[in-house]
């Protein structure tokens, strides 16, 4: 009695570990469930952008045999720190989110080969803290590619820090690169929809015959020379105030004091960042001697006071002098380099 109570609890043991031996088996050595279950969390996302936890990346990466029959490109956020306007994680993202898109647009119908193979996810810092330290994440923006044969994620490629600036071209470049395949054109939403468009041509359509009959009788603002000063005056203070910069690399007119969060910071010390507060600042001292200089120029010459000429003239020396004082002392803050004056040799 005793020896088959024995062959009993052996054999219930034995099932058990052979049951719990192939759950284990199917759920991570089965390629084709892992691929078909990644291409339906693709086709439940609007972008296409799979959204990741600790969870699914111990079931998509750590727990899968390699070679993996994909790669997944993911995106790493914060969202405590899209208040920090200098990183431009939002942006990025929106970016991951285009190339992410595109490439599933440009490659239709491929399910079976390897363009499908290619999975965009991303994962937040909040919700997987356990995978940022997996891939040894201690900085954003930060973009990882996970190929087929990496055990190790830490050892999987990043994304250069220096290459965010082109955004979704760079995210482009760097897949291509490295997966040899082919993303495709980025496709970016219009800026009108097609019912604002319509809306336009139909507003056109209506102010034409106005616009014909100003334009022949000399009424349109393009007539005016006070619309051209201005719009010269404008083109300008933009060239000048580096306001061009500020689109292009999308910079905040001023930062919050990490020391005093109550406090703003308008001037940014040191050379490689400008705010875009500083850059009008500039900019509009540079305009206040540009107007001085028009109206010397071009307009006091006209006036035939001498007396009133002379005293026009040295409150608009004395002001374009503080003015150009104020700038190399704002360049020489700011960069540490400083302007020399030189006097004629005659003089010494």
């Amino acid at each position: 009695m005793a020896i088959s109570q024995n062959i009993a609890t052996r054999l219930l043991l034995l099932t058990t570990l052979l049951s719990l031996f192939l759950s284990l088996t199917i759920s991570t050595s089965d390629p084709e469930e892992l691929v078909n279950e990644l291409l339906f969390l693709q086709s439940q996302s609007k972008t296409g952008v799979i959204h990741l936890d600790d969870h699914s990346i111990s079931r998509f990466l750590t727990s899968t045999k390699t070679p993996r029959p994909y790669s997944l490109l993911i995106f790493f956020d914060a969202k405590q720190l899209h208040d920090k306007h200098e990183l431009h994680l939002q942006d990025l993202h929106r970016e991951f989110f285009l190339v992410a898109s595109s490439f599933i647009l440009n490659n239709p119908d491929k399910s079976s080969t390897s363009y499908a193979k290619l999975f965009f996810c991303d994962i937040e810092f909040k919700e997987s803290q356990s995978s940022f330290s997996l891939f040894g994440v201690n900085s954003l923006p930060h973009i990882r590619l996970v190929v087929p044969n990496v055990k190790n994620p830490k050892e999987s490629d990043a994304m250069d820090q220096g290459d965010f600036s082109r955004m979704a071209e760079s995210m482009s470049d760097f897949v291509e690169s490295r997966t040899k395949l082919s993303v495709g054109p980025i496709h970016r939403p219009p800026i009108l929809s097609r019912s604002q468009l319509g809306f336009l041509f139909a507003v056109l359509l209506i102010w034409t015959p106005f616009m014909v009959k100003k334009v022949l009788t000399g009424q349109t603002l393009l007539h005016d020379p006070k619309i051209w000063l201005g719009g010269a005056v404008f083109v300008y203070f933009f060239s000048v105030s580096g306001a061009m910069h500020n689109i292009i690399r999308k910079m905040p007119m001023f930062l919050a004091d990490r020391n005093d969060p109550n406090k703003l910071i308008f001037f940014y010390q040191g050379s490689g960042m400008q705010l875009g507060a500083e850059g009008f600042a500039i900019g509009f001292l540079y305009t206040i001697v540009g107007l001085l200089l028009a109206f010397v120029t071009h307009v006091l010459v006209m006036v035939k006071n001498v007396t009133a000429q002379r005293l026009v003239m040295v409150v608009s020396l004395v002001v374009s002098f503080w003015a150009v004082n104020k700038v190399i002392y704002l360049d020489n803050w700011k960069t540490g380099y400083g302007v020399h004056t030189f006097w004629p040799s005659s003089w010494k």
